[in-house]
């Protein structure tokens, strides 16, 4: 993702320790706080669903950081680390996120609906491009959710700080894109989480799920959610119902899913185990923000 060291990690080794995955999983807490990151990143969701599709499955939610860190890593005063669609296709091909087709075709997704946009002059291949400023907009938002819920982990005050400082972003982002590119939990969770991850907004399934869990509940082997109806389901996130119904059932084969009652048509539970898949997901994704987080901003909390 470039080799350049910005402002942020030269402050690296004199900042604050950052949270690891484990104390992240560990906190007593932590379902609360993620429950309301979910809901967080469900509003994104609901308030521009083309634009939150740009993450809707963990493919695309990494393509999206690449070109992300690509957009704020660009100097103006080299050419050849601005934003193309080839380099883009290159970074993406090198660190095995898509193949080069996959790449090409998300860039020309991301230009048709406007999530991406040409900077003025070249041509297709060389011409730079940019994200438009409602992309930054809704990608500040997932960062402040995930800032919200580590400042309620250890009382930090993250949030606050960021805001104050909205342009650390260009700094912060491409350090999360590099440590979510380098996580194993992240690039490689366990079978249920994977399973949702390669459905068309299967991370806002999840998200779903886990946000109308009853957090005094997620001790119990089978662990009810707010879900009764599939079609209901299916509507909310503009999926085809027997799409969502063929991915629902291979979880239920699986024993992470089931249902009280009648199957489709009563209230859905979630296992212990996807439940703990989803978790520590989580904790490794805010464990890389956490890490972002101290390598841009001062020891001072």
């Amino acid at each position: 993702m470039g080799n350049a060291i910005s402002p942020c990690e030269l402050i690296q080794g004199i900042g604050r320790s950052s949270l690891n995955p484990q104390d992240i999983a560990g906190h007593p807490a932590l379902h609360r706080y993620v429950q309301e990151q979910s809901q967080s990143l469900i509003r994104i969701y609901e308030e521009s669903p083309r634009l939150a599709s740009v993450f809707a499955t963990q493919q695309r939610w990494l393509l999206g950081h690449v070109g992300l860190a690509m957009h704020f890593r660009r100097d103006p005063n080299d050419r050849r680390k601005d934003l193309t669609v080839s380099r883009f296709i290159e970074v993406v091909h090198k660190n095995a996120v898509a193949s080069r087709n996959t790449a090409d075709a998300f860039i020309k997704e991301m230009l048709h609906y406007n999530i991406a946009e040409y900077v003025a002059g070249g041509d297709g291949r060389t011409h730079p491009l940019q994200p438009t400023a409602a992309t930054i907009e809704r990608f500040t938002g997932w960062v402040t959710a995930h800032l919200r819920t580590l400042d309620h982990i250890d009382g930090g005050n993250r949030l606050a700080r960021f805001l104050e400082r909205p342009d650390m972003l260009a700094t912060l982002q491409p350090l999360v894109a590099d440590g979510l590119l380098a996580s194993k939990p992240v690039r490689e969770p366990n079978q249920t989480f994977s399973l949702f991850i390669w459905l068309n907004n299967g991370g806002i399934v999840m998200d779903w799920l886990m946000s109308g869990i009853n957090p005094d509940h997620a001790g119990l082997e089978r662990i009810p959610t707010g879900v009764v109806s599939i079609g209901d389901f299916a509507k909310w996130l503009k999926l085809s119902r027997t799409h969502l119904s063929r991915k629902l059932r291979t979880a239920e084969e699986l024993g992470s899913i089931g249902w009280l009652g009648q199957r489709g048509n009563s209230v859905m539970w979630v296992s212990h185990g996807f439940y703990e898949e989803y978790m520590i997901v989580q904790a490794a994704k805010l464990a890389v923000v956490d890490s972002a987080f101290a390598a841009c901003f001062s020891t001072d909390r």
